[in-house]
Parts: structure tokens; sequence; C-alpha cells
């Protein structure tokens, strides 16, 4: 099957930005094109039509190539969930739990069927395949039970792409290094080099490109500029770098960084809101005074739950939302905000009963079956009737307690939507905790829900009838795609 392959000299090199901008590039010259990267390590996570779960970078690539996202094209995924442990997606279902020294032992085997079949069915439906591989391809330690690299490569006889990223520095030494490293038969697959993340003056760089092309014989294909956008993230470690700096911002919205924070892309239609500055803030920063703090889904709900209680982050949030700040909670954060976690199997880790922040009137039980779907809802709140569209990926179960007698204004939450199990918020709409991944993405009713926030500040209502942020993820794959396509010859790739 044709194919192209790209990695990286190191993480956070670029590969998925680049990936992605293939995909659309390809896909506008008439090719059916279909992204695969064959095991990811991520807590962005992304469902699909059929249920599975697979990266969020995966699908944010099979959007760029103009398809539907499948599980094929992520097949193994593995999220991080604390002590060196990971949970495993295997084809969008979670298959087990295992500690880093015993993964490959116990699905190596697995996972190259499990890729190889994935691959077969991809090769069946599309004209061409953009594969992505993880971190470097040129880990000495890791490369004879590497999934992800040159195996793949050298499976599909991919012509590959080697980025580098030239903001890190030594990049020109990080390109010959990891040729060195690498095996005859992988380095004769490698057509061209791209240069990541340069600013600067190109004629200042190019007796370096020359130097480098005789060194290893090897064109450089591709000096891409340092790209501006908002682009989703895959690892937690892009928010040190993700805070806002928008001087002019009417609103501030916090982020709690979780340590095991997962499905931040939720937040992307809120940084793309020009008059909204998100903050990312560790539990050991001071909250300050935000206009909205948002506690965000995480893999260990429980474990960083005790760490905001540890840190006073939990009470310095607790005091806020009785001064009457908004408080919302997604998915785990939703969890988080209840009255009562309880995670009897210890699926999570130590089995117990632990308190919650107590700001919802929900008791939430871990079980080892996970939801995971897309979910299409109608809100009740901040307006009524507006279409939601989101997803699910949770492995917990809340139940609304009902309220004592003799405490009438505890029922004062309400619903957030008409399915009555997936949210809830309270009268004076300042409390808010909801299931649904995704939820900023509709344009309607993330623009009502900012306008409480406007209104409380005394400042004018911005319009809703807005389009959702597909349409501008759409505006943003195509700008990135027309910016790569003006510095990359694909011309070696695709003879």
């Amino acid at each position: 099957m044709k194919s192209i392959m790209v990695v990286g000299t190191t993480s956070h090199a670029g590969k998925s930005l680049i990936s992605t901008a293939i995909c659309r590039i390809l896909s506008r010259r008439g090719w059916r094109v279909a992204p695969f990267k064959g095991q990811n390590m991520a807590l962005n996570a992304y469902v699909t039509a059929s249920g599975g779960e697979i990266g969020y970078a995966q699908a944010v690539q099979a959007w760029a190539a103009g398809v539907v996202p499948w599980v094929e094209m992520n097949p193994i995924l593995l999220k991080p969930q604390g002590d060196m442990t990971s949970q495993v997606i295997i084809k969008g279902r979670p298959v087990g739990k295992v500690n880093a020294a015993d993964y490959y032992e116990q699905y190596f085997e697995l996972g190259w069927r499990t890729i190889e079949e994935s691959l077969q069915h991809l090769g069946t439906e599309f004209d061409l395949l953009i594969c992505e591989g993880a971190g470097s391809p040129a880990e000495i330690n890791l490369k004879h039970r590497d999934l992800t690299n040159m195996r793949v490569a050298k499976y599909l006889n991919a012509p590959t792409l080697l980025v580098v990223d030239i903001e890190r520095g030594g990049a020109f030494a990080h390109v010959v290094g990891t040729l060195e490293l690498l095996e005859p038969e992988e380095r004769e697959l490698i057509k061209g080099v791209v240069i990541n993340k340069f600013r600067g003056q190109r004629s200042i760089l190019e007796p370096g490109i020359k130097w480098l092309e005789a060194r290893i014989g090897i064109p450089v294909v591709g000096v891409i500029p340092y790209f501006q956008e908002t682009f989703p993230a895959e690892d937690s470690l892009d928010l040190l770098e993700r805070n806002s700096h928008k001087t002019q911002a009417d609103l501030n919205i916090a982020v709690i960084r979780l340590p095991r924070i997962a499905n931040f892309t939720d937040f992307d239609p809120l940084e793309s809101e020009p008059s909204v500055s998100v903050k990312y803030l560790s539990p050991k920063q001071d909250l300050g005074h935000p206009d909205a703090v948002i506690i965000p889904g995480t893999k260990t709900t429980i474990a960083d739950l005790l760490l905001l209680q540890r840190s006073g982050m939990a009470e310095a949030i607790q005091h806020y939302a009785a001064s009457g700040g908004t408080v919302m909670g997604i998915c785990g954060g939703f969890q988080m905000m209840g009255q009562i976690i309880a995670d009897p199997e210890g699926i999570e880790g130590q089995a117990g009963r632990f308190q919650g922040l107590n700001l919802l009137p929900i008791r939430t039980v871990i079980t080892g079956q996970k939801i995971a779907r897309q979910r299409q809802v109608s809100s009740n709140y901040p307006q009524m009737g507006l279409p939601v569209n989101g997803f699910e990926i949770h492995q917990g179960r809340s139940r609304i307690e009902q309220p004592p007698s003799d405490k009438p204004d505890s029922q004062a939450f309400q619903p957030l939507f008409d399915d009555v199990n997936l949210g809830l918020v309270d009268s004076c709409q300042s409390i808010w905790g909801t299931y649904l991944h995704g939820i900023f993405d509709n344009g309607p009713w993330r623009r009502a829900w900012l306008n409480r926030l406007r209104q409380q500040r005394g400042l004018k209502s911005l319009p809703t009838g807005v389009a959702n942020y597909r349409e501008q993820r759409e505006q943003i794959l195509d700008s990135l795609a027309t910016e790569v396509e003006s510095h990359l010859d694909l011309t070696p790739f695709l003879s």
C-alpha cells in the first residue's frame, strides 16, 4: 500500500502537525488519505462513532484528510494513570492495565498483530496512508520493541520524512545523530528532512542546510516557519507554553492543570475566543480571582482530588464558589465536585471512599466498565433547547442525591441537558458539572455560557449565532496546510 512515514528526532518535534498538514494537502490534491499511528501514549482521546477510543491527534488528522475517524487509525492507545502504569486500549477498547516493565512482554505480539490488521484494513479503503511515529526512531534501548516508528516504515516500505525542531537548538546534531543510530535498511527509507519551527531569515540558515545535505546525502525538503495558531496538543507538557497572552481579554478563565489532566483539547474553543484569556494553573499556584474556574478531566480522579486537597487548591476553589464564583467540572472534574467518590475495587489504586469538594449533590462509584460514546443532547441551561454534541469517556457512575426534606434549597440543582445523568447546574448558574467532553465546541452554547460571565462583569453580550468550533478548526487546518505546502516539497514521497 502507498504510504508516507513521518518520524522526528525528538518528542515534540512537530510530527503530529506535519502529518496533519500532509493529510490536508494531499486530500486537497484529490487523494483519499487516512492517518495512522500504530501506538500512541496520550491522555487526549476521542470517541469514534463506533464507541472506540483513539488519540485525539489522529481524529484531527482524519478530519484534515476529510474522512471519519476510525479505531484502525490508532489501534493501540496507552493512557498513563500514575505509578508507572497505563491503561491499554486495543482497537478502541480497554483490555487491561499494565506497568511499563511488563507492557512489551504482555502486549508486543498482540500489538504488532493488531497494527498489521489495521494497516491491511486501511489499505483496502484508502489510496495513501500518512503514518506518524512516536518520540524518536533511534532510542537504541527501545528499538527492538518499538511498535510505532521504523518497524511500521519497513513493513510498508514507506518513504520517510525526518522532522527536527530547530527551536530546541542543536538541530543539525539531532539529524546527524538520529541517522547514525538507524540501521542501514532504516536509513535507506529516509527520503527527506524537514526543519520545523524556524524563526528568522532563511538566508542565515542556508549554509547549515548545504552542509547537512552534503554530510548526510539526504535533501532538506522543507523549512517550516513557526505556526502561530493554537493547535490540538497531545501532551500536557505543551500546556507549560500554552497560557494565553491576550492583553485585552474581557474574561479570564483558570483551568486547573491536574497532574493527569485529560482531554484538555476541550478548551481549544475557549482559547479561540478573542475576548477570553485561558490560564492553566498548577494546584500549587494562587487561584486568584478569575471569572471562572474549570476543573478538567483526568485519568486518575481520586489521586488528583487528593492532591487538590493537600495543596490547598480544593479549599481555595470552595471559598471561590462560596463567594459566588463560577466553577465548572468536566468528566473527572465533575466527579470531584460531588460529595463522595467511592472506588470499592481499587480500580484507580487504593480502594476506599473519598470526600469530594461537596459543590454538587452527586456521589460517584468508580467501576471497571468504561463508558465511551458520542452524544447528541439538548440544553436546559444557560439557554433552553440548544443542540449540543460531544462525547463521554469515564469509568464511573454518578448518582444525583435526593435533597433532604428540611433543606429545600438543595433542590436548586437542575439537569444541564435533557439527559438528567449528563450534568447539573445550580439555580444561580454558578456551579456547573458535566460528563460531556467537547461541550465548548458548540458555538451557540459556548457563547451563551460566556455571556453569563460577561453579564456579571457588566459587559455587553456576544452574539450567540456563531458556528461550531469545527468550522474554525477547518479554517485552522486549511491555513496550516497552505503554510506547510508553500515550504515543503513532497515530490520525493509521491513519485
